[in-house]
């Protein structure tokens, strides 16, 4: 049986479509794999990231003045992961709160700012107690002093809720009174 010009390059170009597709499938089966397993390794690094974190809100204390509170809140760090300065930013503070005029309630996120006198609505690090190793860290054993402006003042002898996230998703929260 003779084979003709046109059935060998048929058989050629089929064994070369297969060898292609195959060599595809492989490499495209390969790099999802490879790709999965960096998400799964990268999701594993943040969890023990987050059980590695600790933090606890020791005392919250409120001075009202000029129909604006000013709110120090000292949290302590009670895990093994620091929080560096250029992280503060995304550090969220919330405080649920009766205002000292109308009879509305106030859930308000604080925005953050990096001078020593925040704005209204606003919180700044006031100071990290004792900050001898990694100054301005947030390191373990640390007591950091959060302060915020809040506007309007909080109503006077009322229940307020004050939570810190840290932006790892840790937090802590608790009740206050004025």
């Amino acid at each position: 049986m003779k084979m003709g010009f046109g059935t060998v390059f048929a058989s050629f170009a089929f064994v070369a479509i297969v060898a292609l597709s195959s060599y595809l499938l492989i490499t495209g089966t390969i790099f999802s794999m490879d790709t999965l397993m960096n998400s799964f390794k990268e999701l594993s690094e943040v969890h023990n990231n987050q059980m590695r974190t600790g933090i606890e809100i020791e005392n919250i204390t409120v001075t009202n003045t000029d129909n604006r509170s000013l709110i120090d809140v000292k949290v302590n760090n009670t895990g093994a992961t620091k929080v560096l300065r250029t992280d503060f930013e995304h550090i969220d503070v919330f405080v649920f709160y009766a205002p000292s005029v109308g009879n509305a309630t106030i859930h308000r996120r604080l925005a953050y700012n990096d001078s020593i006198d925040p704005a209204d609505n606003e919180w700044t690090v006031v100071d990290i107690t004792p900050d001898l190793v990694n100054p301005r860290t947030f390191d373990t054993d640390e007591q950091m002093t959060i302060r915020a402006r809040i506007y309007p003042a909080i109503k006077g002898n009322s229940t307020s809720w004050l939570k810190v996230v840290m932006p790892n998703a840790v937090s802590d929260a608790r009740y206050f009174t004025d």
